[in-house]
């Protein structure tokens, strides 16, 4: 058995498939992967890696699994898909997975090619375990799958807390504690024990007001733009491929897109922290609603239309269109007089935090700060965004929220 201090958990202690799956290649990268991305741009302390939240998750998974009672080969498949639940993220986090995604057709959590050859598949074989089987639990399929990817599931818990410590803000701290010690299985479902309504709530709020804080900051927003907006252009100007990429770590990006010459101004802004500024800021009763079904070439024809009504180069325009935000845990599932319940159909807060949700999205325009203006006045009429009927942010004339003005 293995003991690692964390920053979080204490001490968390490492042993059977997991601690030989602990020294893989696969799972070491994850000490080069920076957990939140681009918001080390924000939060300077946020410098902590997929890897210690791996940990972090393998052992709220085993205090899950002894809460619940399971044991045996079954408990360990599960421990095994908590530590090599994040394998499958390249560089920086999800900041550019939309572009292997579209390149692959995979997500981060689609993990079975990477665990059926190398290291990792040796170590499950040698303990029994199939490797399938494990990477269907990191996909969260199965009974057993929502401990490790649902609406219960014990990554969100480790990584709200996580993320809260090391950004220095307090709106993710939640009580994981009494979270993993209240799970049960009722009929098949993940669900929370009687009494824990406001439990699954704080889950549901510590998120919410983490997005706009922290995963939805408006400088990480940016940064993350510029990284994936440099990592398009790697890929088509070079002989690297989205699998390569995807197998790469932070440091292996950084330094190809330094290294090639279509790039090397984004990696440059990027270390520096020079980085495009809001050329247009807009709330979402100012968008049409055909900009949020924009596929992906779309919005580069978009962009280019928006360089040429302001007379810029189209690699210094990025239009960031964000999805319609989602609320995965108003789905959990809680008892109540003995009864399986949604929380969205128990808590009258899932209604307001869904408003408030939907108050915080932006579409961003951004472009250098000395094209910045020309930049946003184009963009308004490019895409049609409704001066008069909705604000829209424009930050040449300092229109900030509160938040907005932080760093």
């Amino acid at each position: 058995m293995t003991t690692i201090k964390d920053s979080v958990h204490d001490h968390i202690a490492v042993e059977g498939v997991a601690a030989d799956l602990l020294e893989t290649p696969p799972v070491q990268r994850l000490r080069h992967i920076a957990q939140l991305g681009t918001v080390t741009l924000v939060y300077p302390s946020a410098n902590h890696t997929r890897f210690e939240h791996s940990l972090g998750v393998y052992h709220l998974a085993d205090r899950a699994l002894s809460e619940l009672g399971i044991e045996g080969q079954q408990a360990e498949r599960v421990r095994a898909a908590a530590l090599l639940h994040d394998v499958g993220h390249s560089p920086y986090s999800h900041n550019v997975e939309a572009v292997v995604h579209r390149k692959t057709g995979k997500y981060h959590d689609d993990v079975h090619e990477l665990l059926d050859r190398g290291a990792v598949a040796r170590v499950l074989t040698d303990h029994g375990l199939n490797p399938d089987r494990v990477a269907d639990l990191v996909a969260g399929d199965g009974e057993l799958g929502q401990l490790v990817s649902g609406e219960l599931d014990v990554d969100r818990m480790d990584y709200l807390v996580r993320d809260a410590h090391h950004t220095g803000v307090p709106y993710g701290t939640i009580d994981h504690e009494r979270l993993v010690r209240e799970l049960r299985f009722v009929d098949g479902q993940l669900v929370l024990d009687e009494g824990n309504v406001q439990t699954a709530e704080s889950l549901l709020l510590a998120r919410a007001l983490m997005n706009p804080t922290v995963y939805q900051h408006h400088v990480a927003r940016i940064a993350k733009s510029m990284l994936r907006r440099g990592t398009e252009r790697l890929l088509a100007a070079t002989n690297s491929t989205a699998d390569d990429l995807r197998r790469w770590d932070d440091k292996d990006l950084l330094v190809r897109l330094r290294r090639c010459a279509e790039t090397a101004e984004y990696a440059r802004r990027l270390s520096e922290r020079d980085l495009y500024k809001r050329s247009v800021w807009a709330e979402r009763p100012a968008v049409p609603d055909d900009l949020l079904d924009g596929e992906f070439r779309d919005v580069r024809a978009l962009e280019h239309a928006i360089a040429d009504a302001a007379n810029v180069d189209p690699d210094t325009v990025i239009l960031d269109v964000p999805p319609e935000p989602t609320m995965k845990e108003s789905s959990s599932r809680i008892l109540v007089n003995g009864e399986v319940r949604r929380l969205g159909e128990q808590s009258t807060l899932v209604n307001a935090i869904r408003a408030a949700q939907h108050d915080q999205w932006r579409l961003g325009v951004y472009a250098p700060e000395s094209e910045s203006e020309r930049v946003g006045e184009a963009a308004v009429r490019e895409l049609g965004l409704d001066m008069d009927g909705a604000r829209v942010r424009d930050v040449r004339h300092g229109i900030h929220a509160t938040l907005d003005e932080f760093n």
